[in-house]
This record gives structure tokens, sequence and C-alpha cells, in this order.
């Protein structure tokens, strides 16, 4: 499926980018190409294939979570630029 340049632009537009000419000229070839690719994966037929959220099985990779001794806390705070008491002072980043 090939994009006119019209195309591109209302797509650029919708996504709010700001693009060159050399970017339109640019964009609207690999957008097509890309689109081509699909046009060509539409036409296998995947009617005995179970459909899947994933490509590959997923794995956890993250340890299980176990109780360890912390740090005295008055050693956590004596790299603090400020604290206030035993907490550390940070700016507010909302109102």
């Amino acid at each position: 499926m090939k994009l006119s340049r019209q195309e591109v632009l209302h797509i650029a537009l919708l996504t709010h980018l700001g693009l060159s000419e050399d970017e339109v000229d640019r964009l609207s070839e690999q957008l097509s190409n890309i689109l081509e690719n699909f046009e060509i994966l539409q036409q296998l037929d995947t009617s005995n294939i179970p459909p899947t959220t994933q490509a590959i099985a997923l794995q956890n990779v993250v340890r299980d979570d176990e109780v360890a001794p912390s740090l005295p806390q008055q050693q956590v705070l004596s790299n603090a630029p400020r604290r206030d008491g035993e907490y550390f002072r940070v700016k507010a980043v909302l109102e």
C-alpha cells in the first residue's frame, strides 16, 4: 500500500510531529514499505494457530522476596544532603 504525501502529512499532524520536506519523503517510503509487509503477512493462513499474547513463554527472572537486616537508620541518614529529624527532606514536586 503506497502512502501519499498528504496521508503522511495527515499522520504527522495527528501525532503532533513537525516534519521537514526530506522527512516527509523518507517517511512516506518507509511507512509504505511497512504497510506492504503487513499486506504480505495478511495473506498467511492462520486459522490453525491459536491466538496468543506472547510469542515466547514467560519466565520470572525476579528473585523471591526475603527478609534481611537493614542498615541502621542513622547510617542511612548520615549521607542525606537534607534531613528533617528521622526523614529525608526533599523538594516538593507537586503542589
